[in-house]
């Protein structure tokens, strides 16, 4: 049985780091404490990224209106300094694919900081992104979007790489996880939805 070293969201897929004893899962939770864990998600946002690539910076801390949620906060003495990466991978115009790269890994913080910057990750309930927030009124594209949240009924996240010094021989080694079924069947409604697919 292995000892768990972090955590990722409910609900959001892709790797864990799991110690087979004790003193490799004190190496390893040192290298999340230093951020010298390499660690890149894939996430579908709402809306049209307006850069290619960027970062946001803040402090994390919980919102006291809902102790579910997290927001960015203005110092530090509410809040843990939190940094993401981001860069476009593929746009949809309506929705973005994006890759976030954590400097640090804060409680929600790809989920924060996607919606500070008004794009919300596609069908995250508790940061506004399982309503539509971007597109046309007209009742066929909001059957689509019902039925894009019904094909992936979850926030559209996903830990996709990690990596780390080896906790016995110091060897840097990094894992790499392929997007799961309902984000796949996500990206392709999209594509055939913007025409970039042929309809099978």
């Amino acid at each position: 049985m292995g000892i768990l070293v972090h955590r990722i969201d409910k609900d959001t897929s892709g790797l864990l780091a799991v110690a087979k004893n004790d003193e490799s899962q004190l190496k390893l939770a040192k290298q999340f404490f230093d951020h010298s864990i390499e660690r890149r998600y894939n996430a579908i946002v709402w809306g049209d990224m307006p850069e290619d690539e960027g970062t946001v910076e803040s402090f994390i801390g919980r919102d006291p209106s809902d102790r579910l949620r997290f927001r960015s906060v203005e110092d530090e003495d509410r809040g843990k300094r939190a940094v993401t990466h981001w860069k476009v991978l593929e746009r949809f115009g309506f929705v973005t694919l994006v890759e976030c790269k954590l400097e640090t890994g804060r409680t929600h913080q790809i989920r924060v900081h996607m919606s500070q910057l008004g794009h919300p990750i596609f069908n995250d309930e508790r940061y506004g992104g399982a309503e539509i927030r971007k597109g046309t009124i007209y009742a066929k594209y909001r059957q689509f979007i019902q039925n894009c949240f019904a094909l992936c009924p979850r926030q559209a996240l996903h830990a996709r790489t990690l990596g780390f010094a080896h906790p016995r021989t110091g060897e840097w080694i990094q894992f790499d996880s392929a997007l799961p079924e309902d984000m796949t069947a996500l990206l392709d409604k999209w594509r055939k939805y913007c025409g970039q697919m042929p309809e099978e």
